[in-house]
């Protein structure tokens, strides 16, 4: 666990620990989230990224005899 101090322009470094384990990168967007008393930072990811993710995933739809298509 990492200490970070917020600056009088509510700023924080990312710890160097932190940004390598996560491969951040200098300009790189990350969304902001205030939960249950604490601040989440969640990267944003490009969707090539997500690429295969699902892979295995059932995606067949069972519909009942009187469903349109």
């Amino acid at each position: 666990m990492e200490t970070v101090t917020i600056s009088p322009k509510y700023q924080v470094v990312i710890p160097k620990s932190i940004r390598e384990q996560l491969r951040l990168v200098p300009g790189q967007k990350a969304q902001a989230i205030a939960y249950n008393g604490r601040i989440e930072f969640l990267p944003v990811r490009p969707a090539s990224e997500l690429r295969g993710i699902l892979r295995g995933l059932d995606t067949r739809v069972f519909r009942d005899e009187g469903d349109r298509v």
